[in-house]
């Protein structure tokens, strides 16, 4: 008997843990084949390729990004392999199982909850007597074409499961793709919006033969791992012994972990301050809501106080990227107060702040009570709530082209010094900024069609000129700052007016070489709700360029004010003056341009 599992990835670097394991644990016993597709290729595209491969059981992984896309591929797949035996798994079908069999009648098992035991069971008895009412979680049609759901089963012991990280048909890919790892299953807190909420208790597998897997994916070329804790740090002995060791093997591989900030232990935080590289780490950080009525309500125990000191802390290690999330729409949070949550997180400087909107997933303690509080969503996944009680889907609409413009501007990091100036100097709040851009956006109609870098350049341009933004002039400079750094080698496409002067370039180029010393290295910018990333960088006389090396390898630009002191967070009064800069572009695509001062009186001389 010949057996498929396949699952569609949102994008094509993903992996599936889930069919890893599942193929680990039965593979003794039969032939399994892996198949990865992504939810963007072509129904036939995939069907086609599955009917070569002449299986006898085919088995997907299912989730709220991915069910829709499955279910036509199964529809085919069923009219050109009606003998195909289909069965589903996966957290989207693990609960509702009787809807999904009623809707889906060319699907003739499901597996519930925890996999690996059961489908081995399930591949047991397809193969022998049949007798499925033996199989705990697992969902069928009897005889008489009545659904029969069994019940599920106890929670296996992880260290009786095999390894899904030793297939050597996976080695090739390694280092092109991302590797999902998990060390522990379950979750300790109970937020009713998350499906994770309903395993009670978190077991773990041995710690060291966590460790053995991960030296061999090292070893074998894996560059990007994401573990898949729910809470990478609830025991703090573990997550300290795991931190370490990380750290000692990292070989350059980046490690993603999802943490409980407000639990994070400060002898941990210190330890990460002290030994960990800069760059190998990424911490996710769920906070969701910062309204404590709201956070009551779902269960969701979470000291702001207490993660704000932890994200500052990690922040100023400069050793590690923080992800923050929140979600719109949950329970007593109208647009008002969802704007405090969101001016709350972001004024902790995250290096990404993800905005999404609640999800009514099945099983969850909201779906159960989404009459209460009045919620209309999405009949299919992924479930998205259209209004509730306290916000509109006027609201969530707005918020929508809010979330649009963040993703582009602050996530895509193309803009950092001067959405900082934006945001302190010129907009109520960092809330106010992207909602009324992402307002403009929307009736620009913009969101219908393509952007280029120079694009984003343009229209946040036009935006701040309609509205008639002071110191354009400033913004401007700014923006040609942001615009050089966003490059790798030295730009060939401007997006502003720019009409080259030979003579002033030529006087710029002797007044450089001139007098390298007196050519300043950024300052590290004042704190605030934006700090640009920095990084430390030689000063220019290190550099030792000549006029030929800069003509190739450099872009000058005069500013109408003085730089520094605007980046420094000086009063208008202190900016006047102008600036020479210079933005020095290195040999390899992998270094980052470095960016130096020259500050000019107003007749265009250096100030000395």
């Amino acid at each position: 008997m010949k057996v498929i599992l396949s699952t569609l990835n949102a994008k094509y670097i993903h992996t599936s843990l889930a069919i890893r394991c599942l193929k680990a644990y039965s593979e003794k016993d039969f032939d399994i084949e892996l198949a990865e597709y992504t939810i963007k290729d072509p129904v036939m595209n995939i069907v086609s390729d599955l009917y070569q491969r002449n299986a006898d059981v085919i088995g997907f992984s299912c989730y709220i990004w991915n069910i829709e896309e499955t279910i036509k591929v199964i529809d085919v797949l069923k009219k050109v392999m009606p003998e195909v035996k289909i069965v589903l798994g996966g957290p989207e079908v693990s609960y509702d199982t009787e809807y999904w069999m009623k809707r889906l009648p060319n699907v003739d098992f499901i597996v519930v909850g925890e996999g690996e035991e059961a489908f081995h069971h399930f591949l047991k008895e397809l193969e022998g007597d049949q007798k499925f009412h033996f199989v705990y979680g697992l969902a069928y049609r009897n005889k008489k074409q009545e659904i029969v759901v069994m019940p599920g089963r106890p929670k296996a012991d992880l260290n009786d499961l095999p390894s899904p990280h030793r297939f050597a048909e996976d080695i090739p890919d390694l280092g092109k793709r991302v590797v999902y790892f998990e060390t522990s299953r379950g979750c300790p807190f109970s937020c009713q919006f998350c499906l994770s909420s309903i395993e009670v208790g978190v077991r773990y597998y041995d710690i060291e033969r966590t460790k053995a897997d991960i030296i061999y994916l090292i070893d074998n070329g894996a560059k990007l791992i994401k573990f898949v804790d729910r809470t990478f740090n609830i025991k703090r002995d573990y997550a300290l012994e795991m931190f370490q060791f990380l750290i000692e093997n990292h070989r350059g591989c980046v490690f993603q972990f999802e943490i409980t900030a407000d639990i994070m232990r400060p002898e941990v935080l210190d330890y990460l301050a002290e030994h960990a590289p800069p760059g190998i780490f990424r911490f996710e950080i769920g906070v969701q809501s910062t309204n404590d009525p709201t956070n009551e309500l779902v269960k969701r125990r979470q000291n702001f106080a207490k993660l704000t000191r932890t994200v500052n802390k990690i922040k100023a290690s400069g050793k590690i990227d923080q992800h923050l999330d929140l979600i719109a729409g949950l329970p007593l949070e109208d647009y008002n107060t969802f704007r405090k949550t969101f001016n709350d997180v972001f004024a902790l400087g995250p290096e990404e702040l993800q905005l999404g909107f609640l999800k009514m997933l099945r099983g969850t303690g909201l779906r159960l009570d989404a009459d209460k509080y009045k919620y209309t969503y999405m009949d299919h996944a992924p479930y998205e709530i259209l209004s509730g009680e306290v916000l509109p889907f006027s609201d969530i609409v707005r918020l929508k082209r809010l979330e649009d413009v963040l993703e582009k501007y602050w996530n895509a990091h193309r803009m950092d010094y001067t959405l900082k100036y934006l945001m302190e100097q010129e907009f109520p709040s960092p809330f106010d900024f992207f909602q009324e851009f992402g307002d403009y956006w929307e009736g620009q109609g913009w969101q219908k069609i393509g952007h280029q870098l120079e694009d984003l350049f343009t229209r946040l341009h036009a935006f701040l000129a309609q509205r008639q933004t002071k110191r354009m002039d400033l913004i401007q400079g700014l923006m040609k700052l942001d615009y050089f750094l966003n490059h790798k080698y030295k730009p060939r496409k401007i997006w502003w007016d720019f009409t080259p002067d030979k003579d002033h370039y030529a006087a710029d180029i002797q007044q450089i070489t001139g007098q390298p010393d007196q050519l300043l290295s950024p300052q590290p910018v004042k704190e605030g709700p934006v700090m640009p990333k920095q990084t430390v960088q030689p000063s220019f006389t290190e550099l030792k360029l000549g006029e030929r090396e800069l003509q190739k390898h450099a872009v000058i630009e005069r500013l109408p004010f003085r730089l520094n002191e605007v980046l420094a967070g000086a009063a208008a009064q202190e900016t006047e003056g102008s600036t020479l800069l210079l933005v020095v572009y290195q040999q390899h695509a992998e270094q980052k341009p470095m960016f130096y001062t020259l500050p000019l009186a107003n007749s265009g001389v250096v100030m000395q």
